[in-house]
C-alpha cells in the first residue's frame, strides 16, 4: 500500500473531528498502520464550540446509560443511534476522559463536568491526545470541493487552490450550509438546517417586568402550523423576551421544523401549576374565598404561584391591594384560574439558548450506514457530529452523539485500512 492511500482527511477541528482523528489514528498504530491522519479546519481556531459549550464548562455526556432511554433525547437521529450508543454510549465516554486524566463529576440531572468547571480542561484533553496520537492539524484552510479520483481515493480541493488525495476523508464539519455542500458534492441529499434549541419570543403584558420569576413543574402544549400538538412539562423561565427554561427548549427541539416552516409564530397553552388545570384552579380559589373571606387576595397566592407573577396577575385582574377574598369578583375568580392553569401565549420569534448552539437537519440517514459511519454513496467517506442530520436536548447529549458516531467512524477508517 502506497503512503498516498494511507492518508486520512478530517474536515473540521471540533468534538467529532478531534475525538475521530484521535481515534482513527490510535486504532492505526495498534494495527501496525503506518498513516498520516490531517485535521483541516477552516477558522483560526479549533474545538471553539467545545470552548463556549455549558456557558464555559462543557458538559461532556450525560449518566444515563441505557440505549433505550438515552435514543428518547433525540428528536432526530433516535433510531439510527441505538445500535453506536450501545458500542460507544457514556460509560466509555467518561472512561476515555478519564484515562487521560480529566476527572468528571456528575450533578444532581444526570449531566456530567470536568470537575474543574472550565471547558478548557476538555479542550486540552483533547489537544495532548491528538499530539499524542501523531494527528496533524491544519488551521485556516478551508475544504471548497469534494470530488472522486479515478484511483479511488477522494480529492479535496483546499482554499490554497491546491488539491489533495485522500484514502478516506472523514466530515465532522458541523451543520453550516458550506460544509453541507461537501455532502452535496459526494451526491447526497442534505435535510436543510434549520436552528433547535432557543427559547420564546412572547410580548405579553402577563410577562413584561417578571423577568427571573421561574415555574418548576409547568405543563405547555404547543401548536405550530397544522401539525399534531407539542406537549412538555417542566421548568420554565420568563426573560427580558419571553420564555425559556428546560421546558421550552425541549418543545423547541422536538418542534424545531414546524416552527421554522410557521416562521416562529405559533400558539402556546401553559398550565402553570403542577398537576392543575383550569377548572381544578377555580375550584381552589373558590375554596379560599368561602375559608378566609377576609383576606387580602394579592397576599395569599396559591402556594406554588410565585409571589410577584401572582401580584401581577391580581393587577392585570383589577384586584386592588386592599381587597377581600369576599370582594373577588366572579370575572376576577376566573381570570386568575384560566392564567394559571391555561394561559394562552402568541409566540412572536425565537430568541437565543446561548449555552448550546444547535441545529436540526444535515445529511440524511438513510444514506449513512450507522455501523460504520460510511457513506453508502461514496465508499471511503464518513460522517459524524451535527453534518448529519441528528440533535438532541440539553444534557450533554448532543456531544455523545459526537462522541459517539466519530469514535465509530474512526475505528473503521482504521479497520478498512488494516484488513488490506
Amino acid at each position: 500500500m502506497n503512503e498516498a492511500r494511507k492518508r486520512i482527511a478530517v474536515v473540521g477541528g471540533g468534538a467529532a473531528g478531534y475525538f475521530g482523528a484521535i481515534a482513527c489514528a490510535n486504532a492505526l498504530r495498534e494495527a501496525g498502520v503506518k498513516s498520516q491522519v490531517i485535521v483541516f479546519e477552516g477558522s483560526d481556531k479549533v474545538l471553539d464550540k467545545v470552548r463556549i459549550s455549558g456557558g464555559g464548562r462543557c458538559n461532556v455526556t450525560n449518566a444515563q446509560q441505557d440505549p433505550r432511554e438515552l435514543v428518547k433525547f433525540y428528536p432526530r437521529g433516535a433510531r439510527e443511534l441505538r445500535g453506536p450508543l450501545t458500542r460507544f454510549g457514556p460509560r466509555e465516554t467518561a472512561e476515555w476522559f478519564t484515562a487521560r486524566g480529566v476527572e468528571l463529576k456528575t450533578e444532581a440531572d444526570g449531566r456530567l463536568f470536568p470537575v474543574t468547571d472550565d471547558s478548557r480542561t476538555i479542550v486540552h484533553c483533547l489537544k495532548d491526545a491528538a499530539r499524542a496520537a501523531g494527528v496533524r492539524v491544519r488551521i485556516g484552510i478551508r475544504i471548497k470541493a469534494l470530488t472522486r479520483a479515478e484511483d479511488g481515493r477522494i480529492g479535496l480541493s483546499l482554499s490554497d487552490d491546491t488539491t489533495e488525495h485522500f484514502a478516506a476523508v472523514l466530515l465532522a464539519t458541523g451543520g453550516s450550509r458550506p460544509a453541507l455542500k461537501l455532502a452535496l458534492d459526494a451526491g447526497h441529499e442534505i435535510e436543510p438546517p434549520v436552528p433547535s434549541l432557543f427559547t420564546f419570543k412572547i410580548s405579553d403584558d402577563r410577562l413584561r417586568g417578571m423577568q427571573g420569576v421561574s415555574f418548576d413543574k409547568a405543563r405547555l402544549r404547543l401548536r405550530a402550523g397544522a401539525g399534531k400538538p407539542l406537549e412538555e412539562t417542566g421548568a420554565v423561565l420568563i426573560t427580558h423576551w419571553g420564555l425559556s427554561g428546560p421546558a421550552v427548549l425541549r418543545l423547541s427541539a422536538w418542534g424545531a421544523r414546524a416552527l421554522f416552516e410557521s416562521k416562529y409564530r405559533a400558539r402556546l397553552l401553559v398550565s402553570f401549576i403542577p398537576g392543575e388545570n383550569e377548572e381544578s384552579l377555580l375550584a381552589f380559589l373558590h375554596r379560599e374565598k368561602d375559608a378566609h373571606p377576609k383576606r387580602t387576595v394579592r397576599k395569599y397566592p396559591h402556594p406554588d404561584a410565585p409571589r410577584r407573577y401572582w401580584e401581577n396577575l391580581c393587577e392585570l385582574a383589577g384586584i386592588e391591594p386592599t381587597q377581600t377574598w369576599a370582594e373577588a369578583t366572579k370575572k376576577q375568580m376566573q381570570y386568575l384560574a384560566r392564567e394559571l392553569g391555561a394561559a394562552e401565549f402568541e409566540i412572536t420569534g425565537k430568541g437565543e439558548f446561548k449555552e448550546e448552539f444547535v441545529t436540526c437537519g444535515g445529511v440524511r440517514l438513510k444514506e449513512v450506514d450507522f455501523r460504520t459511519m460510511q457513506s453508502k454513496l461514496l465508499p471511503g467517506l464518513y460522517f459524524a457530529g451535527e453534518v448529519l442530520d441528528v440533535d438532541a436536548l440539553t444534557g450533554g447529549f448532543n456531544f455523545q452523539a459526537a462522541w459517539t458516531t466519530s469514535w465509530i467512524a474512526g475505528h473503521a477508517i482504521a479497520g478498512s485500512f488494516a484488513q488490506e
